[in-house]
């Protein structure tokens, strides 16, 4: 059995997958309790159709974009991190790659918080005992770095065998909802606290992270089309699938906990179910992705030792709380990431012709240009985000997510400083060089 998940090289083409498992892997991840937790919000603060219409946009625009960075992912058989050394430098990809990394430990702690709060309603409504939080989180989190700990390989199989339990489970909850509630909840009265286009960027900003790290399992898809197919269907099926799952039943039983709605209904045993599940498969891919960032910062780091490292850490940052920070800590995530997503994009499609896509080519230490333009999208992204509604500025709007601002600017900087730098030859293509003892690109 292959034991190493290609952390420092790319993914050979006989380990390559179907791009339907890669696309079950996606949907895994996107069916989880962060999920569930946003659409209850948006249930609570919007108009029932106008949450559902911002869920299916924002959902839309997560799967093209990750048609783009998946395209990339199998292109190069790289990992996000091994990427971002091409595009920033063996330095700047460093510090991106820790940035990643740091990230993903923080939506793994989340995550372990989500499993114990609502693990241990499941528990109280079976044993009527009151066991603290903090153990269900650590046992949650034990099991999600269990698979991670294992590879790719261990993700895809598990997420074959619960992408079609999970989506009975899910079907199974809304019709008995409907059957025992009717849908008169559905067109109940709320308090808009959501605009449309904050609920889109909230959407977005749920997974926008998993778009960016799209390479980390698109580098296994055995062609980019394939790569690409799976990563429209997993992440436009996978991000809407949960929302518009909870939107309903929040509104139907007009309860705010998952977990409690699928007791309400008598369903307690499907909810247990669904919880060990749809945190499992996200959340250990949370640190699968984490453990091949930091693995990247040194050829010496082994995915395996730095996974067990970042997963003991991310355990005891959920046990003592990181779940409070919720709606805060994915906008800050999205309005720092995202710009790096638009950034490799315009770096691939401008240069996949040339030398520093390849395996082991020599990098400069550092890609002024690409961090130049990296650092554009980031600013733009929070002088666009409404401070009532996270951390930014409000200056200005564009497209009313702040996440997609940051991806669209940050291409778009890249782009020009391209040309501006190299010019076009009549055919497209840049007459950009490399020289290979380049320290700093500029």
């Amino acid at each position: 059995m292959e034991t190493t998940d290609y952390e420092h090289g790319i993914v050979p083409i006989d380990q390559r997958k179907s791009w339907l498992s890669i696309a079950a892997v996606w949907i895994a991840i996107g069916i989880d309790l962060s999920g569930a937790f946003l659409g209850v919000a948006l249930a609570s603060g919007m108009a029932f159709w106008p949450a559902i219409g911002a869920t299916m946009l924002g959902s839309l625009l997560l799967g093209l974009l990750a048609m783009g960075c998946a395209y990339v992912g199998a292109s190069t058989g790289l990992s996000t991190a091994m990427i971002s050394r091409a595009v920033f430098g063996k330095i700047g990809g460093a510090v991106l790659a820790l940035a990643i990394s740091i990230s993903l430990v923080g939506w793994f702690a989340v995550q372990a918080g989500f499993f114990g709060t609502n693990a241990q309603i499941a528990f109280t409504e079976f044993t009527g005992l009151d066991v603290p939080v903090q153990v269900f989180s650590g046992i949650g989190g034990v099991l999600m770095a269990i698979t991670a700990f294992w590879g790719y390989r261990s993700i895809n199989r598990l997420s074959s065998l619960a992408v079609p339990l999970l989506l009975l489970l899910l079907v199974i909850g809304v019709v008995v909802a409907f059957v025992t509630k009717g849908a008169g909840g559905l067109d109940a009265a709320v308090e808009a606290t959501f605009t449309f286009g904050g609920a889109v960027s909230l959407v977005m900003g749920i997974f926008i992270l998993g778009v960016v790290l799209a390479p980390d399992m698109a580098r296994w898809a055995k062609t980019p089309k394939q790569a690409m197919a799976a990563g429209f269907v997993g992440f436009f099926f996978g991000n809407s699938i949960i929302l518009v799952v909870a939107i309903l039943l929040a509104r139907i039983m007009n309860e705010a906990e998952l977990m409690t709605i699928y007791f309400a209904l008598s369903l307690g045993g499907v909810a247990v179910v669904v919880l060990i599940l749809a945190q499992w498969t996200t959340n250990t891919t949370n640190l699968y992705s984490a453990g091949l960032a930091f693995s990247s910062i040194h050829p010496k780091l082994t995915r395996r030792t730095v996974t067990l490292v970042l997963g003991v850490v991310g355990i005891i940052v959920g046990i003592v709380g990181a779940a409070d920070f919720f709606i805060q800590f994915i906008l800050v995530i999205g309005t720092i990431i995202a710009p790096y997503g638009g950034v490799y994009l315009a770096a691939f499609f401008t240069g996949r012709r040339t030398a520093r896509w390849a395996h082991g080519a020599s990098t400069p230490t550092v890609d002024v240009w690409s961090i130049v333009a990296w650092v554009a999208g980031v600013l733009v992204a929070f002088a666009t985000t409404d401070p009532a509604a996270g951390p930014g500025f409000g200056w200005f709007t564009f497209t009313t997510i702040s996440s997609l601002d940051g991806l669209i600017v940050g291409f778009a900087v890249y782009l020009v400083l391209w040309i501006a730098r190299t010019g076009l030859r009549p055919g497209g293509v840049a007459a950009e060089t490399h020289a290979p003892n380049d320290e700093v690109r500029a």
